[in-house]
């Protein structure tokens, strides 16, 4: 399934030709939000290293084009987790994404449905499972910050479970909060709120201005509905760290007692961990180093990504993210082992710069991608890409 043409066209101009990558749409998207919401989403940990290594280990990744082939009829079809999504790629969870457009949590779980993508809604998304849950089609993963109080993860996953969300995403990764010095300097606070400096970047920001203002300034309101009324927050608080613990193993055993469907775990980047996953009962392995915003000292997922492919065995379900820029990524992840890639940024680059049809623009341009890359291999699906690596000498 393809976005239909209609969708790719905002008014009279056509974006497959005037914004043919991802690339294009993130300096739209940046001429169109304020600066501390493109810093907010743009922006690594430290000196950025760990984005840039992303970058620079999927380049690496070369393949051989092959000739003469003939007619060949693609699937880009996939089955994980016991579901059958269209396309081999899907939507990160970002958290506050309705900060970088609004409502665009229910935009891109429209996306997800609609093209048959996994779209994966975070804890401090500034939208709820049930009001996001109605968009969803049912096919939607919820990804999790653990909280520290039982009764509170019970209850969260009740409500997750009811908002028709199936597949659980616990995020192992986070466990103290990280500097992310461009996104301080841009000078966004938790909860954010408009401070005069913040205000004036606004002002010149008016597409972005008047769609808050119709939704509201956005707010954490799945965590905001566990806090007491009468805690009021430090102006640098982040409510997510108030409520949240660094998770251990045991938590993790709890954790799959208490949910009854498919379990990943999310910011794995050693083979012992994914193999003690797979032994505590993680259904499946998210190979992650949260796109450089953690750790900057974190190898490129990439570059690990055959080893835990190698440890867990051909049969664990393995999602891949961080740094993925194009659908000839997304074949260089699966050839290395990925079963499904995830983009965060991505999407919300086409949002911003085009709402729900750059959204669906982002879809396209990788499907796009995909195809045309696998086409000059002559493959028919993308896992076959790992039969054309190159490897490194």
């Amino acid at each position: 399934m393809r976005p239909t043409r209609r969708a790719l066209q905002t008014g009279a101009m056509d974006l497959d030709t005037r914004y043919p990558a991802i690339a294009d749409l993130a300096a739209r998207a940046k001429r169109r939000v304020p600066r501390f919401v493109w810093d907010y989403l743009d922006s690594a940990t430290g000196t950025e290293a760990t984005a840039r290594r992303n970058r620079d280990a999927l380049d690496r990744i070369l393949f051989r084009p092959s000739i003469l082939h003939g007619e060949i009829t693609q699937d880009l079809s996939v089955e994980i987790l016991g579901q059958r999504f269209e396309r081999p790629f899907g939507i990160a969870p970002v958290g506050m994404s309705g900060l970088i457009w609004p409502d665009a949590e229910a935009t891109l779980a429209r996306l997800g449905r609609d093209a048959g993508l996994p779209y994966t809604l975070s804890t401090v998304a500034s939208r709820t499972p049930e009001e996001v849950g109605p968009h969803t089609g049912g096919t939607a993963w919820f990804q999790l910050y653990p909280p520290r109080d039982p009764g509170v993860l019970d209850d969260m996953l009740a409500r997750v479970r009811a908002a028709g969300f199936g597949t659980l995403v616990l995020t192992a990764d986070v466990p103290v909060a990280s500097r992310r010095e461009r996104q301080r300097k841009g000078g966004l606070k938790q909860p954010p709120r408009l401070t005069p400096r913040l205000m004036a970047q606004t002002a010149l920001r008016p597409a972005w201005a008047l769609g808050t203002l119709r939704h509201g300034m956005p707010r954490m309101r799945f965590l905001e509905s566990y806090m007491k009324s009468d805690r009021s927050l430090p102006s640098t608080a982040h409510i997510g760290y108030l409520l949240r613990t660094a998770p251990g193993w045991d938590y993790l055993a709890r954790l799959r007692a208490a949910w009854d469907g498919p379990l990943l775990v999310k910011g794995v980047l050693t083979p012992e961990d994914a193999v003690r996953l797979r032994e505590t009962g993680a259904d499946g392995i998210w190979v992650s180093n949260h796109a450089g915003r953690q750790f900057d000292a974190a190898p490129a997922s990439i570059d690990v990504l055959p080893a835990i492919r190698a440890a867990v065995g051909p049969d664990c379900p393995l999602i891949f993210d961080s740094g993925v820029a194009g659908g000839l990524d997304v074949l260089r992840a699966m050839a290395l082992g990925a079963d499904m890639v995830m983009l965060g940024r991505a999407f919300h680059y086409g949002l911003a710069a085009f709402g729900a049809a750059g959204a669906a623009h982002v879809a396209h341009v990788l499907t796009e991608d995909l195809l045309s890359n696998m086409g000059q291999m002559g493959l028919a699906r993308p896992a076959d890409a790992r039969d054309r690596l190159i490897p490194e000498a």
